[in-house]
């Protein structure tokens, strides 16, 4: 996990920070808003389908996550960090004004991954809500700057769901 995590320093999704602050920044957030350690650990994650170690351009980043977080961190790990792509669609599909909040890189990138839908699948899901929450952490987590958590806070949590802390 540390080397594809450490893989996203200089990858740049966003214009103002790169993939590796921006997920120290989300985990930071989520710890902040007291969620539980699957919940970080995909905040966290949730982009690793940008590392130059994962992708490989056939397939989309949150798949790529979703594949790689469940076998090692468990199910509730995989889904929330695959599921942040459709979390956006569906508040840009169902919250008034949403869309109007995303930056600019994110906006383009809706376009790619099928515009705004409520996709009922998605909100029948028991994690759905955990979900809307890592969508929020990443789109707050975007500033220059700003603090995230210690690479060792990351690797703890991912040694303790790995060791069968999971659902």
């Amino acid at each position: 996990m540390v080397a594809v995590l450490e893989s996203l320093r200089g990858v740049w999704d966003e214009d103002v920070v790169d993939e590796f602050d921006h997920a120290c920044q989300c985990a930071a957030i989520a710890l902040a808003d007291g969620a539980d350690d699957e919940l970080v650990l995909a905040a966290a994650l949730h982009d690793i389908g940008h590392s130059p170690l994962l992708a490989d351009g056939s397939r989309a980043h949150d798949a790529i996550a979703r594949d790689w977080l469940t076998p090692r961190f468990g199910a509730r790990v995989g889904w929330l960090a695959g599921a942040h792509v459709a979390a956006k669609r569906f508040l840009v599909a169902t919250r008034p004004g949403y869309g109007e909040t995303l930056s600019a890189v994110s906006v383009a990138s809706l376009v790619n991954q099928g515009g705004a839908a409520a996709d009922v699948e998605f909100a029948g899901h028991p994690w759905w809500p955990d979900a809307l929450r890592l969508r929020a952490y990443d789109d707050a987590a975007k500033q220059p700057g700003a603090a995230g958590v210690e690479l060792g806070v990351l690797i703890a949590i991912a040694e303790r769901l790995a060791e069968g802390g999971r659902r």
